[in-house]
């Protein structure tokens, strides 16, 4: 900075308010401490503004899986917003695995990040209380902290899965399947809950051979989905826990003799091009990153808020799939 000075023929106090963007220099002035940090090749020294403002300008984000296509749409908010805090954002996934979730969320805050979103993938968070005590803002998405209290930001996985297998029982339909993820992970505990709902509701028995969980693999979801599709009581419809499941579904609908309804939670890219179009139960990941990073940066900024649950509405998109009769 001295030598940026020197060149400019400014003083230090000039040139730190040109490099932090902070008011009260005039164009010229800007322009020549600019020109000199060109020819110079200056770069702020982040490690050493970290100990003097104690605050690095980066967030932490822990996803699930980096590849899937749900959480696209989220990273890409958390990091527009946190870009128009003046924050980088850093990110990981977890691979739905409770110990590299909790090793790669230590990891970010070994490294000072100022806050964290994590969608977690353990049900016991208590590992992160002392790093939250020591000023990391912390709060979660998709799935709600386990054994401590924060923020979280959901959707409503209840009222959606309730809400797309009421609409198979308008269609008509009585035998109804359920193919959804891991039974531990809170979405599909709540998606099968509002699943039981609708049917329960509509005062429908649910056979225990209608209702499979586990991998997302598409050989475990095929076999689920042909073994529902076959015997003496077949379903007539399938509600699909997730996108990568819905997809494998699709498939197997595809070479069955006989047309079956299908409704899957999650929208995924062109399902609307399909024939029929895949009917479903659309969140907006968009959303949800926004409203995690807003609220994050309103803890940043300060603000002592109690933990906060926010749930975000899902949406029905009838498409032709959804709306298959059963076949007499």
């Amino acid at each position: 900075m001295k030598d940026v000075a020197s060149q400019a023929g400014v003083g230090l106090k000039t040139v730190s308010r040109v490099v932090n963007g902070e008011p009260g220099v005039t164009p010229e002035t800007e322009r020549r401490v600019q020109e000199a940090i060109e020819a110079l090749g200056f770069r702020r020294n982040d490690s050493a503004r970290v100990l003097r403002k104690g605050r690095t300008a980066t967030v932490g984000l822990v996803l699930e899986d980096l590849a899937d296509p749900f959480y696209g749409p989220l990273n890409r908010a958390v990091e527009e917003v946190a870009r128009a805090h003046g924050a980088l954002l850093i990110n990981g996934s977890s691979a739905e695995d409770p110990d590299r979730e909790r090793e790669l969320a230590l990891a970010l805050c070994a490294r000072r990040v100022d806050g964290l979103i994590v969608i977690p993938a353990g049900d016991d968070h208590r590992y992160l209380e002392p790093e939250m005590r020591a000023g990391v803002s912390t709060v979660f998405v998709d799935r709600p902290a386990g054994r401590i209290e924060a923020d979280v930001v959901l959707s409503d996985s209840f009222g959606g899965a309730r809400d797309g297998v009421a609409h198979l029982i308008a269609g008509g339909h009585r035998r109804i399947g359920f193919i959804g993820d891991q039974p531990r992970i809170h979405t599909v505990a709540e998606r099968l809950r509002g699943y039981r709902a609708a049917m329960a509701d509509a005062g429908l028995p649910v056979a225990e051979s209608w209702i499979s969980l586990g991998s997302t693999a598409p050989e475990r979801v095929a076999a689920a989905a042909g073994a529902m599709l076959t015997g003496p009581e077949p379903v007539t419809a399938v509600f699909a826990g997730n996108n990568r499941v819905t997809v494998t579904v699709v498939r197997v609908l595809a070479a069955h003799a006989r047309p079956v309804a299908l409704v899957g939670f999650d929208d995924f890219e062109l399902a609307d091009l399909l024939r029929p179009g895949v009917t479903v139960v659309a969140q907006d990941p968009a959303a949800l990153g926004r409203v995690a990073t807003d609220r994050l940066f309103q803890r940043l900024a300060g603000a002592d808020l109690p933990p906060l649950r926010i749930e975000l509405p899902t949406r029905l998109i009838p498409r032709g799939s959804g709306e298959i009769t059963p076949a007499h």
